[in-house]
C-alpha cells in the first residue's frame, strides 16, 4: 500500500513540476508547444483536476474531436473556471463543459448554474487580482485569459449574476 501512494505522490509532483515550468513559459512570452490532442480528454483532465469537487461536472463533446492545445495548460486555463464555480457557489453547482469546432476554432463553453459573476466585476473579472470570493487571488481567470491569448484566442463572459456565468473561449488553430 506505501509504494502506491509513494508512487501516486512522485506521479503528482511531477506533473505539478511540468505545469510550473508550463506557467513560466508562458510568463516569459515564449511560443507554446501544441499537440493534436482529443478534446475529450482536455475536458476530462479539466474535470478531474477538481477532485472529488467535480461530481457534477458535464462534458459535451465528441470523443473523437482532435485540436491542437498545448496538452496542460488548456486544462489549467478550464480548471480555473471549474473551481471558480465549485469555490462560489452555495450548493453544489453543475458545471457543463461544451467542446466544437466551428470552422477553423475550437469554440468550449464553460456554463454554471452558480450564483454568476457580479455585473460589478465583469468588466475587469480577467484583470489580474480581481476577485468576488474571500480568499480568492484573483489569479485563476487572468491566467485562463492568457492562457487562450497563447492559443490565438479569446476567453469571455457571455453572462453575469444571478442567472449562472457562461464563458466562452474561443481559440485557433494555431
Amino acid at each position: 500500500k506505501v509504494p502506491a501512494q509513494l508512487d501516486r505522490v512522485a506521479r503528482t509532483t511531477a506533473g505539478a513540476q511540468r505545469l510550473v515550468g508550463d506557467m513560466l513559459d508562458l510568463a516569459r512570452g515564449e511560443a507554446l508547444g501544441r499537440e493534436e490532442l482529443p478534446v475529450h480528454a482536455v475536458l476530462e483532465a479539466a474535470r478531474d483536476a477538481a477532485g472529488e469537487r467535480a461530481a457534477h461536472v458535464d462534458l459535451q463533446c465528441a470523443t473523437d474531436l482532435r485540436f491542437p492545445l498545448h496538452p496542460r495548460l488548456f486544462a489549467r486555463a478550464l480548471a480555473a473556471l471549474v473551481d471558480n464555480a465549485i469555490a462560489v457557489a452555495t450548493k453544489a453547482p453543475t458545471v457543463t463543459l461544451r467542446a466544437a469546432v466551428e470552422g477553423d476554432r475550437l469554440v468550449v463553453d464553460v456554463t454554471d448554474d452558480g450564483p454568476g459573476v457580479p455585473t460589478e466585476l465583469a468588466g475587469k473579472i480577467f484583470e489580474p487580482h480581481v476577485t468576488g470570493r474571500a480568499g480568492g487571488t484573483g489569479l485563476g481567470l487572468a491566467m485562463a485569459a492568457r492562457i487562450a491569448r497563447a492559443h490565438g484566442g479569446d476567453v469571455t463572459l457571455l453572462t453575469t449574476a444571478p442567472e449562472g456565468a457562461h464563458f466562452r473561449f474561443d481559440v485557433g488553430r494555431r
